[in-house]
């Protein structure tokens, strides 16, 4: 007669599920050594990851805008054309910003900065990448939840598989990757 652990039968469950989300050779990530095993990013990870992007985004925003700032000051141009060219300016950093987020999450399912967290964003019915279309679907919806007092982001603390507003929206699940190998 065997004796089982508290909580194996949860783990296995989980482990189950994880495999059934992303394969059969991937095995659930263990969260703060207490043995729960969670396949899904938390709200910190995902945080610290967006952070990490806005550095990357913000970062080349601001070199390109003081670089061309320079350079037009020295042609003393008149305020018309400096009003043209700051709007100019705005569009091309929404254009990069959406660009940024939509090229990454449709090719690899991971920013910069979710690649350095090891997290990716997969399809939750689990076939794989996001298409571009849902993946501008997925930036559009994070940005109105971000818009609407972080409530868009926060609602992944009252949901079981930790989904945001754009999440839900884009039908989207953020889970931790496999650790590689050294």
């Amino acid at each position: 007669m065997s004796v089982e652990v508290p909580g194996a039968a949860t783990r296995r469950a989980q482990q189950a599920a994880v495999e059934r989300l992303r394969g059969a050779d991937v095995r659930a990530t263990v969260v703060g050594g207490a043995g729960v095993a969670s396949p899904y990013a938390g709200l910190a990870t995902r945080t610290v990851a967006l952070a990490l992007d806005a550095v990357v985004v913000e970062g080349v925003a601001l070199f390109t805008a003081v670089t061309v700032g320079l350079g037009l000051s020295l042609l003393h141009l008149p305020h018309n054309v400096n009003v043209v060219v700051a709007a100019i300016g705005g569009l091309v950093w929404v254009v990069w910003s959406l660009g940024y987020f939509v090229f990454f999450w449709s090719t690899t399912g991971q920013t910069p900065g979710s690649r350095v967290m090891s997290i990716t964003v997969l399809d939750a019915r689990g076939s794989g990448r996001l298409k571009p279309r849902r993946s501008l679907l997925r930036f559009l919806a994070l940005c109105a939840g971000a818009a609407a007092l972080l409530v868009g982001i926060l609602i992944m603390l009252w949901d079981d598989r930790r989904r945001c507003f754009h999440d839900r929206v884009a039908r989207t699940v953020v889970v931790y990757e496999e650790p590689k190998p050294l």
